[in-house]
Order: C-alpha cells, then sequence, then structure tokens
C-alpha cells in the first residue's frame, strides 16, 4: 500500500514524467487509484461509478503506446475521472438525478472525447448536485459527498465529488462544470485547484445543459499547472458547439511557469465586505502580499454592480434551466412513471418523482420569472444588469490584467448545516457568480488553511480568454505556497 500512496501523491505532470520516463506504468498508475478509491470512497462517495475494466484497459493501451514511443500527450495513460454531467458512450449518465438513472449515452461528448484522444484513463464518474443544481453536494438522491479534510463537512457542489476525488488522491485530476462556482467553490473548499475557462473556450457538447449562457467545462486539480494539462487537451473550437469560439489555443503549462513580474493585479473592494470569514481574509491577503513580493503590483479598484449578482444569477439560470429541463418528460429517455394512466399523468408523475426538491425549486422560480406579465420586471431587467456587471469588468481590466479576492465566504460548513436555509445556501457563491455573468475565465487555488485545518483558496479572474495570466498568478502562487503537498488524513 505504501508504493501505492507515494504514486497517488504525484501531480498529473510529475506522473506524466515518470510515464515518459518509464520509470512507472499507467497500469500501475491505474491500479493505485482504483485501490485508493476502493479503500476510501466507502467513507468519502465521490463516485457514482467505477469503471474498473475500461480504465485497466485504457491503460494498458497507454503503455503499449509509451512503449513504441507514440505517447499520445502527457496526459497519455494518467488516471482521471469525470462529473457526471458528461454524456459518455455507453456508461450510464445520471446528472445526479433519479429521472436519468439508467441513462446511457449512444456517444461521448467532445471534452470527453478529447481527454480519451489525448490518452488519458477514465477510471469512473463521480458525484454531483442534481443538474448541477447546488453549492455543497447535498441536492442529490445519492449518497452525500464528504469533504475528505473533514468527513462531517461538505466539500462544495456543484461538482464536490471531482473535488473531494482529486484532494482524496483517488485520482490526479477530473473534469468538472461551473455555472455560478461550481468548479471554484467546491475547489476552494477541498483545497484543489480548480479553472473556469472563458464561455466558449472548451465546447459544452454533450454536457447534460443547466444554464446555456452560464454553463462552462473546466478543469480540477491539485496544482494551477496541472489544470494547464488538462485545459490544453479539451479547448478549442468545436463546430458541433455553436457556442464554441473559434480563438488560437495557447501553451498553458508554459504561462503556468513564467512569473508574474510587472503584472497589474486588481483587488475589488466588493469581494472583502461583513461577513467575510476574518480567516479567509487573512489567507487572501497573505497570499495577495507574495504576489506583491514577487513583483506584481496590485491596485484597489471597484465593481459597484456586484451586490446585484445573486438576484441577477438566480433569474437567468433558473429561467435558462426551466426552458432545458423541460425536456424529461418521460417520452424520449430517462425515467417513465410506471403507473400513469394518461398522456398528462406520466409527463406529472414522472417529473414529480424524478426531480429533487432543488431542482424544482428552480424550475418553478425559472418559469415564473420568463412568464406572461413578469418576463420584463424580471428577466429583461436581469438580462440588464447583467451588461452592467459585465462592464465593471471592462473598466477594471482598463487598469489591471486580472482581479484577485476570495473564492467562498468561509471555509466548508458542515453537512446540513444549510440544507433548510436556501437563500444561504446561494450566498456561498457570492464571489464566484459575477464571473460567469460575465463569462470571464476564474481560477482557484489554495493560499492557507483554517486553525480547524479546513483549506482556503484564493481567486484570479481574468480577461476572456487570457487563461494564461491566471495560470501565470496560480502557478507563481503555488510554488511559493506548496499547499498542494499537503494531504487530508482520512480515519
Amino acid at each position: 500500500m505504501a508504493a501505492s500512496v507515494e504514486i497517488c501523491a504525484l501531480t498529473i505532470a510529475e506522473l506524466s514524467e515518470r510515464l515518459a520516463r518509464k520509470e512507472l506504468s499507467s497500469e500501475e498508475a491505474t491500479r493505485a487509484s482504483l485501490s485508493r478509491t476502493a479503500e476510501l470512497d466507502p467513507k468519502i462517495h465521490a463516485f457514482l461509478l467505477v469503471d474498473e475494466a475500461g480504465a485497466l484497459a485504457a491503460a494498458k493501451a497507454a503503455d503499449g503506446r509509451r512503449a513504441s514511443g507514440s505517447a499520445l500527450s502527457p496526459l497519455d495513460g494518467v488516471p482521471l475521472a469525470l462529473k457526471d454531467i458528461f454524456v459518455t458512450e455507453g456508461v450510464e449518465t445520471t446528472a445526479g438525478s433519479k429521472i436519468l438513472r439508467g441513462f446511457r449515452p449512444p456517444f461521448d461528448g467532445t471534452a470527453v472525447a478529447r481527454l480519451e484522444a489525448a490518452g488519458a484513463v477514465l477510471t469512473g464518474k463521480l458525484s454531483m448536485d442534481e443538474f448541477a443544481m447546488g453549492s455543497s453536494n447535498e441536492n442529490t438522491p445519492f449518497e452525500k459527498v464528504h469533504n475528505p479534510w473533514d468527513l462531517s463537512r461538505v466539500p462544495g457542489g456543484s461538482s464536490g465529488g471531482s473535488a473531494a476525488a482529486v484532494a482524496a488522491r483517488e485520482v490526479f485530476g477530473s473534469l468538472g462544470t461551473d455555472t455560478g462556482g461550481s468548479i471554484r467553490q467546491p475547489a476552494s473548499l477541498c483545497g484543489i485547484a480548480g479553472l473556469k475557462p472563458t464561455y466558449g473556450r472548451v465546447s459544452r457538447y454533450g454536457v447534460v445543459a443547466f444554464a446555456s449562457s452560464l454553463d462552462q467545462v473546466g478543469p480540477m486539480a491539485r496544482t494551477a499547472e496541472d489544470c494547464a494539462l488538462l485545459l490544453q487537451a479539451i479547448a478549442g473550437h468545436d463546430p458541433l458547439d455553436q457556442t464554441s469560439a473559434d480563438v488560437p489555443v495557447p501553451d498553458y503549462r508554459a504561462a503556468s511557469a513564467r512569473g508574474v513580474k510587472g503584472l497589474r493585479v486588481g483587488v475589488p473592494r466588493e469581494y472583502f465586505v461583513s461577513g467575510l470569514d476574518p480567516e479567509v481574509e487573512a489567507s487572501v491577503r497573505a497570499g495577495i502580499a507574495r504576489l506583491e513580493a514577487l513583483g506584481a503590483k496590485t491596485v484597489e479598484l471597484s465593481l459597484p454592480h456586484t451586490e446585484y449578482a445573486v438576484a441577477t444569477y438566480y433569474i437567468v439560470a433558473t429561467a435558462e434551466a426551466s426552458s432545458n429541463l423541460a425536456r424529461y418528460d418521460g417520452v424520449r429517455y430517462g425515467a417513465r412513471s410506471p403507473d400513469a394512466r394518461s398522456l398528462r399523468e406520466m409527463y406529472l408523475r414522472t417529473r414529480a418523482d424524478g426531480f429533487g426538491p432543488e431542482v424544482k425549486r428552480r424550475i418553478m422560480l425559472g418559469t415564473y420569472v420568463l412568464s406572461a406579465g413578469y418576463y420584463d420586471a424580471y428577466y429583461l431587467k436581469a438580462q440588464k444588469v447583467r451588461t452592467l456587471i459585465r462592464r465593471d469588468f471592462e473598466r477594471a481590466f482598463e487598469s489591471c490584467d486580472a482581479l484577485v479576492g476570495p473564492t467562498t465566504p468561509t471555509p466548508a460548513f458542515r453537512l446540513g448545516e444549510k440544507v433548510d436555509d436556501p437563500l444561504q445556501m446561494y450566498l456561498a457563491d457570492i464571489f464566484t457568480i459575477s464571473c460567469n455573468l460575465a463569462g470571464l475565465p476564474g481560477l482557484s487555488v489554495p493560499c492557507g488553511f483554517s486553525k480547524a485545518g479546513l483549506p482556503i483558496g484564493l481567486q484570479l479572474l481574468g480577461r476572456p480568454f487570457d487563461e494564461e495570466t491566471l495560470f501565470a498568478l496560480g502557478g507563481a502562487l503555488e510554488r511559493e505556497l506548496p499547499l498542494h503537498r499537503q494531504a487530508p488524513t482520512i480515519s
């Protein structure tokens, strides 16, 4: 087991180098990952499905390519896992919902296909809040995911299974999706790195939709450098996604190593307000001071419409969810109520039984704000405020290259603590939502721990399609603060 633990302690970059030097085989790394998952996941519940046979077959194929000198990419043979929102050919995809239980898609989504084309070994599907609606991974009909740093606390959401699996060293990296902070928030609470790329940077084809103008696919791993390697594999234009941007894909890994001297970093006043946990503020400000010591210059500035972000988000996101989730009716795929005596009754019973409480709440909110007589008062006004929020960022980037602040207002909270108070749960994403409304890239990296030993994350926000600057800042900070070397003790 010691050898297995040692292997699982490697970053993606380190594992890739060992595979290239043939000091380690993909089969060894994959068996170590599967063994650790079998040992720890009964306590963490990050996985909904483990594909041991498929993973080992992919690992053997990767070893064959390495042996013949024809490795496909740095990810060839690296064990990864997927949030269960990515459709995978022949492998059950539930989006964390009973209504899709048993659904086996006939194709792979683009991000999945690109990982496979890069030679990645996919070990399974990871738990999530139902249809990506949640901030704690408690909105699920399956086992609730536990934070590896403290099993009594949440891992964050909605990509909580992805964050927990990486933090517990069950896999070397994962893919998540971020609609209002669902990559960055759990990355922060679990002490890993997580990137929400610019809207359009990564194809959404083959991703179960929540809110189509906000959803974005992104990498989750132990370091910014590892996230750069993952993004390199999945980024780029896709003709199957009409919102995919046809812009060049730079060398992200090189960007993570280039340093920060001369970069201007904006510090928004609105991200350091009452309600921010003092330990979080202290750790983030210490991280900012580290960046200054490395040669970055800080600029204090304002994002005045930040206070309207949560309200705006929960109008836009629920409206789009209401539209997207209309397709789950028991007719074409997924669950169907067996007791219905008419078409209308089938619709009603299928949706009533298949959707959980939070999904129903958001569908009803979205249907209301889109209804006749309320569309202009709510949805149209929210779109206008969304424009104002985007303009705040445009003005801010006139005086800086990136923004920095906390990822979350507190460290991980206890399981059950906010389940009965949706508003408090929604406020857990207060610092991450604006990024999605404006379509910007955002990166969360670890910057410290609370006195209780809980991870704290620092968030970096960049100009559209400038993930390179975020990787430069995140990479520099993690070299100064190698917090990814610290692992949770799971007992």
